[in-house]
């Protein structure tokens, strides 16, 4: 009979679990037999719970509340086994100022930095007013490293993103429809009274400024600067904006975005 030796014998991993359960939007997160239960999950060692809801499918940046047997606890909590877990998104009316709160506070100034599947949404947030960082070369990394350096919330349908710890402000984007989309964004982050319209680029994302009609001869057709007033011109591409005929149009569409509920 072979001997084993007890220095070399390998020893397979201790596996715990724990229930969970997660409330409103985080369900979205979830497989659908997961979506609004407790539900058992297993793992090993004593990972922290961060890492634990991270690997169940639900980013941190969404998640402002984890109770653990009724206590609330912070990301660094060691798992241990045997947990009643109760995960909650942003509160809007329960007061919950006694609690460890887990989301960053919200930033002085709303701006973002976009992925590549979100092109269309970063025009319509420019059209706004809002600053849009968006660049289809853009990588995880390079979509992180500005959100942190320049204080950018992410906006992305790629969840993977939130894997990356550093990550303090951003929200995955539910809709793959861009009118949807901005909607989402809209109401999910309270934007209605921060809008300006018409004074950002949304070809480039510089601010615009006033321009004499009399210094674009050549720059825009004749019958432009006939009846058209109010033009502005792109700091950085220098491309020239007016009220063309669809102005009313979109005046309409950013009014019906303020009623949103």
């Amino acid at each position: 009979m072979q001997k084993i030796d007890p220095k070399t014998q390998q020893h397979a991993p201790i596996l715990r679990s724990a229930c969970f359960r997660f409330y409103e939007e985080l369900n979205d997160f979830l497989l659908q037999e997961q979506r609004k239960i407790m539900f058992q999950y297993e793992f090993t060692g004593n990972p922290s719970i961060k890492d634990t809801v991270e690997a169940i499918g639900v980013p941190h940046t969404e998640i402002d509340l984890i109770l653990v047997g009724g206590e609330s606890v912070g990301f660094d909590y060691q798992m241990q086994g045997g947990e009643y877990v109760s995960v909650y998104p942003e509160f809007e009316s329960f007061n919950i100022t006694p609690l460890v709160h887990l989301r960053a506070p919200p930033l002085r100034e709303t701006k973002f930095v976009v992925d590549v599947n979100l092109g269309k949404l970063a025009l319509k947030l420019r059209l706004l007013g809002f600053d849009t960082l968006y660049n289809k070369d853009f990588s995880d990394s390079e979509i992180v490293k500005r959100s942190l350096d320049e204080k950018r919330i992410i906006l992305t349908r790629d969840k993977g993103v939130f894997k990356y710890r550093a990550v303090t402000h951003g929200y995955w984007v539910r809709s793959d429809d861009p009118k949807r989309q901005l909607r989402e964004v809209v109401t999910r982050l309270q934007l209605e009274n921060c809008f300006r319209p018409f004074t950002r680029c949304s070809n480039c994302n510089e601010r615009l400024h006033p321009v004499d009609g009399k210094r674009l001869q050549g720059r825009v057709p004749d019958d432009v600067l006939v009846f058209s007033a109010g033009f502005m011109e792109c700091r950085g591409c220098k491309k020239i904006y007016w009220q063309g005929s669809h102005y009313d149009r979109i005046c309409k569409w950013i009014d019906k975005l303020k009623s949103i509920k």
